[in-house]
């Protein structure tokens, strides 16, 4: 790994472990082995450092994300999906992570990347969402961008619910309760009279 990838990676982990305050620029240089003329070489200071590596996690979240919402499966499966893959529910999101640092919130420019990212997962699951209303498989009488807003909220909070408790329990739990309520109700057994 090149020295600017190191340092890239190594600011990934801090701001996902401390926030942005708590990644100084010598925690960066220590972590990712690097000297601080590396570092100013390759970057014009922490902001530009921690701009690069919130593109960077941006990036993989859409993949990952997209991984799931683009595979295999009905709109419902990979809803579902999306909602059950594996994460480290304890050590949060690195993205929404970022959004309750008030420096990076403060920052246009570091805010950009957040926003995007959090934007693009919610349009592309109210695409999931219309794609099943038109399957039949959600209620057409939800709303497709409020369900997706719902679907993030419900994974951003089960991560804060999670690591609050110091159990991945109540993540499971958000998860169920949101796919029990996005399951359409099944219509009454008509009786035939005889």
């Amino acid at each position: 790994m090149t020295t600017p990838e190191r340092l890239i990676e190594s600011t990934r982990e801090l701001l996902w472990e401390r926030g942005y305050v708590g990644t100084s620029p010598k925690a960066i240089q220590q972590h990712a082995g690097a000297g601080q003329g590396s570092m100013y070489h390759h970057f014009r200071g922490k902001p530009d450092l921690a701009l690069a590596a919130i593109r960077r996690t941006a990036e993989d979240m859409r993949t990952t994300a997209e991984a799931v919402l683009g595979g295999a499966g009905t709109p419902c499966e990979r809803v579902e999906a999306y909602l059950r893959r594996e994460r480290d529910v304890l050590r949060g999101c690195p993205v929404g992570r970022l959004t309750m640092d008030p420096d990076v919130i403060d920052s246009d420019e570091l805010r950009t990347p957040v926003d995007e990212t959090l934007d693009w997962l919610r349009e592309r699951l109210a695409g999931i969402v219309e794609e099943g209303q038109e399957q039949g498989q959600f209620a057409p009488s939800l709303d497709a961008e409020e369900v997706a807003a719902t679907i993030v909220a419900t994974v951003q909070g089960g991560y804060v619910l999670a690591r609050a408790s110091g159990s991945p329990a109540a993540f499971d739990t958000g998860v169920r309760g949101l796919l029990s309520l996005l399951r359409p109700a099944r219509q009454p057994v008509s009786r035939q009279v005889m």
